[in-house]
């Protein structure tokens, strides 16, 4: 199998990522995200919010990195941030899609692309660090403009949502703290269980 081929193949597998719904609705509240927009949408984030990660940041390297951070979704399927009995097989279903989707690639992509997953998952990069704040603020946002409509769906917590984006500040504390201002209003608004 050529080059092109071994590309096109992987190009025509990943548009079931748009088919891939998230839990979050669009900040309108029309209908659900589904995860190649995210991806989408934190690329821009990244472009246009990296002067708040905490250290500098390659932003190209960066988007990258938040373009490929689900594509493992295809077959894992996303689960949902706050679902305790998916979480846990959540490594291994996505180290399986990682290794079968990026494998469609020719080996230097493969190697390249399964790389860039792996930092974003490991979180020990300050670029990795800056994508997984951006992963876990753009559902925020989401979830407060559309007036926390999963979280009221769910019966989320403010206390569960702290826990599950605390992380946030050791890629960017600017975005941290909003995120707290936006969650203390949540809750005084009625969008997020206290």
């Amino acid at each position: 199998m050529n080059q092109l081929t071994q590309q096109l193949q992987f190009i025509i597998e990943i548009d079931k990522l748009k088919g891939v719904l998230r839990r979050s609705y669009l900040m309108d509240g029309s209908r659900r995200e589904n995860s190649a927009e995210h991806s989408w949408h934190l690329a821009l984030l990244a472009l246009t919010l990296a002067e708040h990660a905490n250290e500098p940041v390659d932003v190209t390297h960066v988007i990258k990195m938040v373009l490929v951070h689900d594509i493992v979704e295809i077959d894992a399927g996303d689960t949902f941030l706050y679902d305790t009995v998916g979480n846990v097989s959540k490594a291994e279903r996505e180290q399986q899609a990682a290794a079968r989707i990026f494998g469609l690639l020719p080996a230097t992509q493969r190697d390249e692309m399964l790389a860039l997953w792996q930092e974003f998952e490991a979180r020990e990069t300050a670029a990795s660090r800056f994508a997984n704040a951006l992963d876990r603020f753009m559902p925020l946002l989401h979830n407060y403009y559309n007036e926390g409509r999963p979280w009221r769906e769910h019966n989320i917590t403010h206390d569960q949502v702290l826990r599950m984006v605390r992380h946030m500040g050791q890629g960017s504390e600017t975005l941290w703290e909003y995120a707290q201002t936006i969650l203390d209003d949540a809750v005084k608004q009625g969008y997020l269980l206290p």
